[in-house]
């Protein structure tokens, strides 16, 4: 979820890049206009990916990931 979360807010910052280095908002120009219904579904999408990433700040960096896969469990050694 974290990736998907990331992944969106960067589309979000490249709109915003876009707005601010040109004036033109990308998905507004999708969507035919920033007060559209898809470009209003969009922009609550990508502050509900920034609401869900603030976690990140308060995360603990330092700790080794647990991954999983094929069965596998990690026991410390």
């Amino acid at each position: 979820m974290d990736q998907i979360a990331l992944a969106i807010l960067i589309i979000g910052g490249l709109n915003w890049g876009s707005i601010g280095i040109f004036g033109f908002d990308v998905i507004g120009w999708i969507f035919g206009g920033q007060l559209t219904m898809g470009s209003r579904i969009v922009f609550v999408i990508v502050a509900l990916a920034a609401l869900w990433c603030i976690r990140l700040l308060f995360h603990d960096h330092d700790e080794e990931p647990v991954h999983r896969s094929s069965g596998e469990v990690k026991n410390g050694m």
